[in-house]
């Protein structure tokens, strides 16, 4: 009875023990089940709606690029888009075989679906072509029940109206690469198909013209299918911009350069718009956004005028006689010469055993500033040059714009070059030669511009000398934000209103008046005269046989090897406004080529903004007040030639410059 007792105690303590622990563990168990439904009901809650609900990035529409007068040059359009979802076919061949009757798909397209779908889940859409047009798109529609698992999707895409007109401003939009992902922390860059400015304006002020994406919360079950959208927020779109470009002006300068491998800048003198810009032959960017096939490719880079290049800021070449006018500044601003003092032009020079020729081979006789000017004369300018030094003369061309980019809102502008002792030591490792500053003088030799450059030259001459600085944006942009530009306040480039004058005075006459070398060129209507200087640069050499038997016409030499031709003017001359270079490679005479076309340019211009009315009020900028160079102490002249040296015969040393200048 005893053991009965003990065991009954035995087991009652078990039993008791054994439901103590299953209530301590219940205890534990609706403790943690308090803790994770009540306590951490929030952070569960959150976390089952990430798994539930996807927040998905959304691109914004890209911002138009407007010219002056709101005129759309880059616009978005609609993009057709054929996807084909893998789950819904049963045979991916057999699917595209199909599609291939109505819309053409080439194997390298085939195999890159192949690659996405393998990439994503089988209920993702993959894109198998763009760009379709309307007529695409309804054959597909109607073929649809014969094509399972394929849809069309319809989103944005970079479209360019005007295709090849302005294509070297605007640049073109294109697909993200690696080097671009690693460069920015943007999430839109990841985007499938997102696209970002590549060049030109696109390319600049792509964070403006990009926006700012929106989101989409979706409701997708475990195997990540969408169910449905809970929410959408549309971001922000990206910014209008508007260009200083005047499209009718861009057009018509594009119609008159013609087929010509030529580039035409028109600035305006007081606020540095960039009314024109126009390079030719041109491209059609919407090919890069669409996709390049390799014939189409080929053309454009072995064309030999360069339809990917904006001649306007990247062409560079030699300036030819319109160089003459920083000569005859820095003669003038040094006291070497006088506006009166005359040189005799035989028809040559001589600098120790080289020669150098005059374009007019008889010569032009006694001449002075204003004559030089006016015929072009190379030897006056050898002459006043020899007594200046090419160190004045380089300093005077710097000051105006040459040798250094401008800063233009534009990639790949180039620099051009303005030699001097230093530089050719530094680049080509020898010394200065007394006969290079005679040929650099007339902007032979090393000297290198752009139209552009050459064009803000022209407008520093003819608004007083003041610094202005070229711009396409009419808004000031950094980064994304936007502000109303401010008057340009340009320093004053320190030159003499009177040295001005004295050279506006011989541009006048290089158009105007009978004998000048732009003569036939002029503007008869008084209100629009433009005042110029022509130039024609040699790109060979004349041998001293050819000159004694006859120099060859340009018409008659093959086109690379004829001579680039370029004009300056500004207008109109009563009170200047508008500055405009044009530059017609291997065209010939400056004269007969490009001031033709410069004339009709600024003609339109001022036909445009003036007569009619159009476009904004000028800035209107005194003339410069510092005091005439003879009313200062005249500066000590160090000539920079030395003496004794021996001067190498160069392809270009002894060429005439201006040929066809009459």
């Amino acid at each position: 009875m005893s053991r009965d007792n003990d065991r009954a105690k035995i087991i009652g303590r078990r039993a008791l023990l054994l439901g103590g622990g299953k209530l301590a563990l219940l205890s534990a168990l609706a403790g943690r089940m308090y803790y994770l439904q009540v306590l951490e009901a929030d952070k569960y809650a959150t976390l089952a709606d990430e798994n539930r609900i996807n927040l998905r990035l959304l691109p914004p529409p890209r911002g138009r690029i407007l010219d002056r007068n709101g005129v759309p040059m880059a616009v978005n359009r609609q993009n057709y888009r054929a996807l084909l979802v893998s789950e819904q076919i049963d045979d991916l061949d057999d699917t595209l075989d199909s599609l291939s009757n109505i819309i053409p798909i080439a194997d390298h397209d085939r195999a890159r679906i192949a690659r996405e779908i393998k990439r994503h889940r089988s209920f993702v859409p993959v894109t198998v072509r763009e760009n379709l047009s309307w007529e695409d798109v309804a054959r597909i529609e109607i073929n649809t029940p014969d094509l399972p698992g394929v849809m069309i999707d319809v989103g944005q895409s970079r479209s360019y109206p005007l295709e090849g007109l302005g294509a070297h401003l605007l640049g073109y939009v294109s697909a993200v690469s690696e080097a671009d992902l690693q460069s920015s922390s943007d999430p839109l860059l990841e985007l499938p198909g997102f696209r970002i400015g590549k060049a030109g304006i696109e390319k600049v002020y792509d964070l403006a013209l990009r926006g700012k994406g929106g989101t989409s919360q979706v409701e997708v079950n475990a195997v990540g299918r969408t169910i449905r959208e809970l929410k959408r927020d549309e971001g922000e779109p990206g910014v209008d911009l508007s260009l200083t470009i005047d499209l009718d002006l861009q057009q018509f300068a594009a119609q008159r350069l013609g087929s010509e491998s030529a580039a035409v800048v028109v600035v305006d003198i007081h606020t540095g718009d960039v009314l024109v810009m126009a390079s030719t032959p041109s491209f059609d960017p919407n090919a890069f956004n669409r996709g390049l096939s390799s014939d189409e490719w080929r053309d454009l880079i072995t064309n030999p005028r360069s339809p990917l290049t904006n001649k306007a800021i990247a062409g560079q070449y030699p300036p030819g006689s319109t160089f003459k006018l920083m000569t005859a500044l820095a003669a003038l601003e040094s006291g070497t010469i006088t506006a009166d003092q005359r040189v005799l032009c035989p028809g040559q020079m001589s600098l120790g055993n080289i020669t150098f020729h005059c374009w007019k081979k008889g010569g032009h006789g006694s001449l002075d500033l204003i004559g030089g000017i006016k015929n072009s004369c190379d030897v006056y300018f050898y002459e006043i040059a020899r007594r200046t030094g090419f160190e004045r003369i380089a300093e005077m061309a710097r000051r105006f714009g040459l040798g250094a980019p401008m800063g233009l809102d534009l990639p790949g502008e180039r620099a051009g070059a303005i030699p001097n002792r230093s530089w050719k030591r530094a680049t080509l490792g020898q010394p200065w030669l007394p006969g290079e500053t005679l040929i650099n003088a007339i902007g032979q030799g090393y000297v290198l511009a752009t139209p552009l450059q050459l064009a803000v030259m022209c407008a520093r001459v003819a608004n007083g000398g003041f610094a202005v600085q070229p711009h396409l944006a009419r808004d000031q942009i950094e980064g994304s934000h936007v502000m109303p530009r401010t008057a340009g306040d340009w320093p004053d480039l320190g030159v003499s209103r009177q040295s001005l004058a004295l050279v506006r005075r011989g541009m006048f006459a290089v158009v105007n008046e009978p004998g000048g070398t732009a003569f036939g060129a002029r503007i008869k209507d008084d209100a629009m005269t433009m005042s110029g200087k022509s130039g024609s640069a040699q790109v060979r050499r004349i041998s001293m046989r050819e000159r004694d038997t006859g120099v060859k016409k340009n018409e008659d030499l093959p086109w690379k090897e004829r001579d680039h031709a370029l004009f300056v003017a500004y207008a109109p001359e009563s009170e200047p406004r508008y500055a405009c270079c044009v530059t017609v490679e291997h065209g010939g005479g400056g004269s007969g080529v490009a001031a033709p076309i410069c004339r009709d340019i600024l003609m339109e211009v001022q036909k445009r903004f003036l007569q009619r009315g159009g476009g904004d009020a000028p800035q209107v900028r005194p003339v410069s007040t510092r005091p005439d160079a003879a009313s200062r102490q005249p500066a000590v002249h160090h000539d920079d030639d030395g003496h004794g040296d021996h001067v190498h015969p160069d392809p270009i040393l002894d060429d005439p410059e201006d040929g066809e200048d009459r």
